[in-house]
């Protein structure tokens, strides 16, 4: 299976090749690289080459990198029901730099594309609906990058004198935090309570 992938990765890299950065193995599985102008006519050659027909897009998803020039890594997976074979394209672009929509090529890409959106910030060109899937519309920032803080920018509640819900900036009150003595996040300085001996456990 190997060997079939490494020429699978062979012909396309020769095939494509102003479309092909590189192409290896890694894990089993076939990966080509590529940039981001050349991924909607790449993916339409893996879809209509008859050596190929990767079909069916399973993922597009993204990794941050946030020390790299181009600190996005943009994946896609996709399936060739036909062939029985998998392969993923991968891309990196910058924060300010949108890659093609390839909803015209796979019209399942659309809400994976959304969702890289929401969660990382990355645009995409052409794209008929891009806004927010998994986050609320006034949402701020992107969950998923790096540098995104653990608490966020801004918290809701529900607040009975306006009778809906509204949005605050995050506060954090440290004087007023209560401390789980078995939780191992908060590290005090108090005894924990004291357990009685195995022996001595009473059952009602």
């Amino acid at each position: 299976m190997a060997i079939e992938l490494h020429e699978l990765g062979d012909y396309i890299a020769s095939t494509v090749a102003d479309r092909v950065l590189d192409h290896y193995l890694a894990l089993g599985e076939l990966v080509v690289i590529t940039e981001p102008l050349a991924i909607v006519p790449l993916l339409t050659f893996l879809r209509e080459d008859e050596r190929c027909k990767f079909t069916t897009v399973v993922d597009i998803t993204a990794v941050d990198y946030p020390t790299r020039v181009k600190r996005f890594e943009i994946v896609y997976n996709l399936l060739s029901i036909e062939k029985n074979c998998r392969l993923r394209i991968k891309l990196l672009v910058d924060e300010t730099t949108a890659v093609p929509s390839v909803v015209d090529v796979h019209p399942g890409a659309n809400w994976f594309e959304r969702e890289v959106w929401d969660m990382y910030g990355v645009h995409f060109k052409g794209h008929p609906d891009l806004r927010r899937i998994l986050t609320d519309y006034g949402f701020e920032g992107h969950p998923q990058r790096k540098d995104f803080p653990l608490t966020g920018y801004v918290e809701l509640r529900y607040s009975e004198d306006q009778k809906r819900v509204v949005y605050e900036p995050v506060q954090l009150n440290q004087a007023y935090r209560s401390f789980d003595f078995l939780s191992p996040w908060e590290g005090p300085n108090y005894p924990a309570p004291a357990l009685p001996p195995v022996g001595e456990v009473k059952v009602p």
